[in-house]
């Protein structure tokens, strides 16, 4: 097989998903287009706010791509393309799209709130506690790496820096001729584009170069403003126009793939373990993460993009066809290395790292075209840390939704300040990040966060299958997924356990611990809860 037959098997394999499989999913949660959705019922323009499907297209899709779904599939490929191409191909379509696509809906029937919403109304409060610390915890990390992330990226590319500091000033003014003086989105997207290139030049004409602490503290004050701004302002015309960058990163890679058909060199299958990573399983599953599924998805669809769906009709394009989207450029990340050997390959990635090696590879492939490689190198790393900034802001907002809703009174008592004020929210969840990225502690813990993020997919899935089972709706494509991720999740946790223990540390292996014994206890209630609770009478699936 070739790495151009590789990456056109992918393509016809999601879009008959996306044609076929859908189609299903959409039929089993029921979806109603004529059903009001939360951004029109509780709209205050500042998080629940209704957009157009291409604009919340763009921002979910620029949200939860990032970097991880380049940087899982290029470090998994030491164990060969095969076994990270099929689990890709597979899992995003039958366990990462429902995972999102579901994670939506079921986000959108309870007012738009988050996962943890879902659970507490089948589980109980004391799991959806449990369930906000966590994924707050979590958020946090995500926080503290994507600025260290960002900032080094602007330290080593400062073109990037300018060019991203200009995609912000063109969002706003985007956004004001959009939703203020209501000019055409066709007409308004062509001039974005046309201003996306224009930043790019400028941005290579007149870098920023900052130290990186300088880059951290910027990035703070940004992310801080970022979150508290109403999304029509900022979120959602800068990820609506950061989209395109992605798109023309994708088509150019594929359109260069299909030039320059590279040779694949990099094996198909290197053996049951790696020395620096493990056991094929669990590792190459939780590794791979945002390629095929990941629990930060639900957060995503939960927290931002439900507050502004404008119909339920458009969140299968929006929630199962970006995953779908994701996917696929996992796959490109996993051909931008297949041409390496294997020594190459592996020396390459522990000098330069994963998006720097991707920023290679598709640079080479981009060069087809007879452009630069240096130039076309340069294009992949901006579009790279343009949705790093993305997902950094987005994890914020969650953060702050996480942060409030934990808070939230119960019982009729009066609300707390903690619940009622966004900007004290998000300024000790920006501080708590802050304090992880300068501490520099993040490097030590991220390994074991790879596995939280697949416990986090394994825990929306479970909310959503208690859901779809309280409402006599067929659940199956979303058990399925839910026991498949909590035996990766648990078995990996065991695992990263087991060999900081042996190692001595002893700090990482009680965090693993705390993980797995929080995953048990979701479980064992989630079971309890189940036996108690009454089952409407099943529901026909609508033709």
């Amino acid at each position: 097989m070739t790495s151009f037959a590789l990456l056109l098997l992918a393509i016809i394999f999601l879009v008959l998903a996306h044609k076929f499989y859908a189609p299903r999913i959409e039929r089993i949660l029921g979806v109603k287009k004529t059903r009001p959705t939360p951004a029109h019922a509780m709209r205050d323009d500042i998080d629940y706010c209704p957009a157009k499907a291409p604009v919340l297209f763009g921002h979910h899709f620029a949200s939860i791509a990032g970097a991880a779904p380049i940087i899982g599939p290029v470090i998994a490929a030491a164990f060969g393309w095969g076994a990270v191409a099929i689990w890709v191909i597979i899992g995003g379509i039958f366990l990462g799209a429902v995972h999102d696509y579901a994670s939506l809906i079921a986000s959108v029937r309870h007012e738009g709130r988050s996962i943890g919403q879902v659970i507490e109304s089948y589980v109980g409060n004391l799991g959806r506690r449990l369930f906000l610390i966590f994924v707050w915890t979590t958020l946090v990390l995500v926080i503290a790496v994507f600025l260290v992330v960002t900032a080094q990226t602007f330290v080593t590319v400062p073109a990037a820096a300018s060019a991203s500091s200009l995609f912000i000033a063109l969002a706003i003014v985007f956004g004001v001729f959009l939703y203020r003086l209501k000019l055409p989105l066709g007409i308004l997207s062509a001039i974005g584009i046309v201003f996306l290139a224009i930043c790019i030049y400028a941005g290579n004409s007149f870098p920023l170069n900052m130290s990186l602490d300088v880059w951290i503290a910027v990035l703070l004050v940004y992310i801080f403003i970022a979150s508290v701004t109403p999304v029509w302002i900022l979120l959602q015309p800068r990820d609506y126009l950061n989209s395109f960058l992605l798109y023309a990163l994708l088509i150019f890679a594929i359109a260069g793939i299909f030039i320059a058909r590279p040779a694949i060199e990099l094996p198909l299958f290197t053996g049951w373990s790696q020395p620096d990573l493990g056991p094929i399983f669990p590792i190459l599953f939780v590794t791979v993460a945002c390629g095929a599924i990941s629990g930060f998805h639900s957060l995503v669809a939960s927290g931002t993009t439900s507050k502004q769906l404008n119909n339920e009709g458009d969140a299968k394009h929006v929630g199962y066809g970006a995953m779908l989207v994701e996917s696929l450029l996992a796959i490109v990340a996993l051909v931008s290395v297949m041409h390496l050997t294997r020594g190459d390959y592996l020396e390459l990635l522990t000098k330069e790292g994963p998006v720097a090696l991707f920023s290679r590879g598709v640079g080479g492939f981009i060069a087809a075209f007879g452009i630069d490689p240096k130039n076309a190198t340069q294009f992949a790393a901006l579009a790279v840390s343009a949705f790093v900034l993305t997902s950094l802001d987005t994890a914020t907002r969650l953060g702050r939704f996480t942060f409030q809703e934990f808070f939230a009174p119960r019982g009729g008592k009066k609300p707390s300040i903690l619940f009622t004020n966004r900007f004290i929210a998000t300024a000790i969840t920006v501080v708590a990040g802050a304090s992880l990225a300068y501490s520099g502690q993040w490097k030590a813990i991220w390994p074991i966060f790879g596995s939280a993020n697949q416990l986090l997919a394994a825990l929306a899935l479970l909310a959503v299958t208690l859901w779809l089972r309280k409402r006599g709706r067929p659940f199956g494509a979303t058990a399925i997924p839910m026991f498949i991720m909590f035996t990766i999740t648990i078995s990996a946790l065991i695992l990263l356990v087991w060999q900081n223990a042996r190692g001595g540390n002893y700090a990482l292996a009680s965090m693993a611990a705390g993980l797995f014994i929080l995953a048990i206890v979701l479980i064992v209630d989630s079971v309890r809860s189940l036996l108690k609770t009454k089952v409407c009478l099943p529901q026909p699936i609508e033709k």
